[in-house]
C-alpha cells in the first residue's frame, strides 16, 4: 500500500464520515469517569483512507504521528457556529480526514476529556476509533485537542493541551 498524496476533496469527502462521541456524559450527570471516546466511521474507498492513515513504511501512523484539531467556521460563542473536525499527519502536514460538526458539540467533548485528565492517572485524556464501514482500522489515545478560530489563530483557552506542553 502506497502511500501517496491527493488533494482531499478528490476521493475524499466529508460526507463519507459520520462521527459518534461516547463517555462524555458523567461530566454533566456525575458518576464514574470514562474516557471521552469519538469513533469516525468512513464510507467510501477504504484504499484512499487507509493509505493517508498509512507512513512511509506501509505501517498505519501512531498516535504520536497523528493530530487533531477543530477548525471553527464562526464565532466559538455563537450556538450555532460550525467547525471542521480534523484528523491530519504530524510528519507531513497532510490531512488525513475532515469532517463537519457542530462547534458546540465539540467544545463539549474537549471539556469532558479535561475533566477526565484531571480524575484520571493517565495521561491520555480522550480516545479516537477510525473505522471503515464499522470495522475498526486504528485507535489512538490522545491528550492534545487544538481548536482554531477561522482565520487559523489558536485558541489555546479552548484546547486541550496537556501542561508543560510549548506550541
Amino acid at each position: 500500500m502506497a502511500s501517496q498524496f491527493v488533494p482531499f476533496g478528490e476521493l475524499m469527502r466529508r460526507d463519507y464520515f459520520t462521527l459518534d462521541v461516547r463517555g462524555i456524559d458523567w461530566v454533566e450527570e456525575g458518576g464514574a469517569p470514562t474516557t471521552p471516546t469519538v469513533v469516525i466511521d468512513f464510507e467510501g474507498p477504504a484504499d484512499e483512507l487507509e493509505a493517508r492513515l498509512s507512513a512511509s513504511d506501509d505501517e498505519l501512523l501512531s498516535a504520536a504521528q497523528t493530530d487533531v484539531a477543530l477548525r471553527l467556521q464562526g464565532a466559538v460563542d455563537d450556538a450555532g457556529t460550525t467547525g471542521v473536525v480534523s484528523v491530519t499527519n504530524r510528519l507531513t502536514g497532510d490531512f488525513v480526514l475532515e469532517l463537519n460538526e457542530e462547534a458546540g458539540d465539540v467544545l463539549r467533548f474537549i471539556r469532558a476529556a479535561r475533566a477526565y485528565g484531571k480524575e484520571a492517572d493517565s495521561e491520555e485524556r480522550y480516545r479516537v476509533i477510525i473505522r471503515i464501514d464499522g470495522e475498526e482500522l486504528v485507535t489512538y489515545e490522545k491528550s492534545t485537542f487544538l481548536v482554531y478560530d477561522r482565520e487559523g489563530h489558536l485558541l489555546r483557552q479552548h484546547s486541550l493541551i496537556p501542561s508543560g506542553v510549548e506550541l
